[in-house]
C-alpha cells in the first residue's frame, strides 16, 4: 500500500506543492508566502515536501539532520509554531484529497490508506514540533545573550572618560555582565573616570544599588573613578527611603552634569569658542 501511495505522491508532487502554497497564502497573518522571493519560496516548499514525504518513503524513519536544517530555516523566517502545525495539516489534507481525486485512493483501499496516514503524519508532526521548539529555545537564548552584551557596553566618549548607559531592569545575571564589561572596558580604554548612566533603569532597589556599589568598588580597584549619573527625582527618593548609602559615589541628576564633573576630574573643561 505504501508503494502505491508513494508512487502517487511522486507523480503528483508538483501539483501537491502548488496547492499547498496556495492554501498557505490564505492563512491569516501570513507573511512568508506573500512577500518572499519566488525562488526562495519554491526552494523552501520543496524542502518541506521532501521532509514530509521522506519518512514514508523510508519506513517512517525520521531524518534528524534534514529535520534540524529545516526547522532552523523556518525559525529564522519567522514561522510560528501555529503556522508550522497548519503547514503540516494542509500538506496531509491536500495530499489525501488529490490522491483520492486521481483515483490512487478509492473505496476499496480507504481503510489501509487511512492507517498509513495515521502512522505517517502524527509521529512526523511530533518530531517537527520538538525540533522546532528546541531550535526556537536556542535562538531565543542566543538573542538574549546578544541583547545583554549590547545593553552593557562601555563607550569611550573622551580620552580617559567612558560611559556605560544602562537601560531596563538589572538582575543578578545582568549585573555580573555589567561588572565584566566594565572592568574589561576600563582597562582596555585606559579610562580614569567611568559614568554609569542609570537614566533608563526604571527601578533602583536595594539589590540594584548593591550591584552598582560592587561595580564601583571594582572600578576603583583597577585605578579609575566611578560616577553614578541620571538619577531621577523618584529614584533619589527611593534611595533615601531605603537608606542606601551612596556617599562614596559622585552622583548627578543628568549625564550632562556628570560629563562636566568628569572633565573637571581629568583637568579639562568645555569652553565656548567664537569662530566669527
Amino acid at each position: 500500500m505504501n508503494k502505491r501511495m508513494i508512487d502517487g505522491i511522486n507523480q503528483y508532487m508538483d501539483e501537491i506543492i502548488e496547492r499547498w502554497q496556495e492554501s498557505m497564502k490564505e492563512e491569516k497573518e501570513e507573511r512568508f508566502f506573500q512577500f518572499m522571493p519566488k525562488q526562495l519560496l519554491e526552494k523552501t516548499s520543496r524542502e518541506f515536501a521532501e521532509l514530509m514525504t521522506l519518512n514514508i518513503r523510508e519506513g517512517n524513519l525520521i531524518h534528524t539532520d534534514k529535520l534540524n536544517d529545516f526547522t532552523e530555516k523556518v525559525v529564522r523566517f519567522g514561522w510560528s509554531i501555529k503556522f508550522v502545525n497548519k503547514a503540516i495539516d494542509n500538506f496531509s489534507q491536500i495530499t489525501f484529497d488529490l490522491l483520492e481525486k486521481k483515483g490512487v485512493i478509492e473505496e476499496s483501499n480507504l481503510r489501509p490508506i487511512l492507517d498509513v496516514f495515521a502512522n505517517w503524519i502524527p509521529p512526523l508532526r511530533e518530531s517537527i514540533i520538538q525540533a522546532y521548539s528546541m531550535e526556537w529555545e536556542r535562538t531565543v537564548s542566543l538573542q538574549k545573550i546578544a541583547l545583554q552584551e549590547l545593553s552593557a557596553s562601555l563607550i569611550p566618549v573622551f580620552d580617559k572618560i567612558s560611559v556605560m548607559p544602562l537601560v531596563g531592569t538589572i538582575d543578578t545575571e545582568r549585573a555580573k555582565l555589567i561588572m565584566e564589561n566594565l572592568l574589561e572596558g576600563v582597562v582596555k580604554q585606559r579610562a580614569e573616570v567611568v559614568l554609569l548612566d542609570i537614566t533608563g533603569v526604571p527601578v533602583v532597589d536595594t539589590m540594584v544599588a548593591h550591584h552598582i556599589i560592587q561595580a564601583a568598588d571594582a572600578v576603583r580597584l583597577v585605578g579609575a573613578k566611578c560616577m553614578l549619573v541620571g538619577i531621577r527625582p523618584e529614584i533619589a527618593q527611593t534611595i533615601v527611603t531605603l537608606g542606601i548609602n551612596l556617599n562614596d559615589f559622585t552622583t548627578t541628576s543628568t549625564l550632562r552634569r556628570g560629563m562636566q564633573e568628569a572633565l573637571s576630574l581629568t583637568n579639562r573643561t568645555i569652553v565656548e569658542v567664537d569662530c566669527s
